[in-house]
């Protein structure tokens, strides 16, 4: 593990969580972005989580002329598909695998383990969970993409070759266009893996219908544990 673990935004069912949601914002957002959509999926009582909201380190980001804001990585380049930051991704992939490695230490298997994100987050999210060496619940891509995803097929887990992944994105996205997300899932696809897929007529946000969508999916994926 790293020497220190990212400050999060922690909410606790009231009965021991059967799962956890660990959650990662986009670029210039925090935590505390992905906190309302916790009573808006309306889940049951009977299906107890544990969301984790972590916050993204404050770092440059090259586009922003430089500005310093929460971000998971650098953007070098206005077309994301362009030069990758792969050592800030390599960084963050670890300080996820540390909040992980936490659950797991308080008696959370890694396949009641969900990670989710949005954009930058999502990235992560993807990057880290297809290489992770133990099974996990399923990943909820939220308007990203891969930008490491050359590198997957040599660096990929036979643990998590059958994971649930659910990746949702705007038709009108004017920071990660369409496009991008849609070759992610076509390589994806080819790679073996089962993509669930919707496109919503909104730009870089979420929206009331993805919402709903994604508590089907959390439903689908998620089981209640037996006594």
């Amino acid at each position: 593990m790293t020497s220190e673990l990212l400050e999060c935004i922690e909410m606790n069912p009231e009965t021991e969580p059967a799962y956890v949601v660990i959650w990662l914002h986009g670029l210039g957002a925090d935590g505390h972005d992905f906190e309302a959509i916790v009573p808006a999926l309306q889940l049951p009582a009977a299906l107890p989580i544990r969301y984790v909201f972590p916050h993204a380190p404050m770092r440059p980001v090259t586009v922003n002329m430089g500005m310093v804001m929460r971000a998971w990585y650098d953007i070098l380049e206005m077309d994301v598909s362009r030069k990758v930051d792969t050592g800030n991704i390599a960084t963050s992939s670890d300080q996820l695998k540390d909040l992980i490695q936490r659950e797991l230490n308080a008696g959370i298997p890694s396949d009641r383990i969900v990670l989710a994100g949005f954009s930058q987050g999502g990235a992560i999210a993807l990057h880290t969970a297809l290489r992770y060496p133990e099974p996990l619940a399923g990943i909820l891509a939220l308007s990203t993409y891969l930008p490491t995803i050359e590198s997957l097929a040599a660096e990929r887990s036979d643990a998590n070759r059958n994971l649930p992944i659910f990746m949702v994105h705007g038709e009108h996205d004017p920071v990660i266009p369409i496009v991008h997300a849609e070759d992610t899932r076509e390589q994806l696809t080819r790679l073996g893996y089962a993509i669930q897929w919707r496109v919503y007529p909104m730009e870089h946000q979420v929206c009331n219908d993805e919402v709903g969508d994604i508590r089907t999916w959390m439903l689908a994926v998620m089981r209640p544990v037996s006594s």
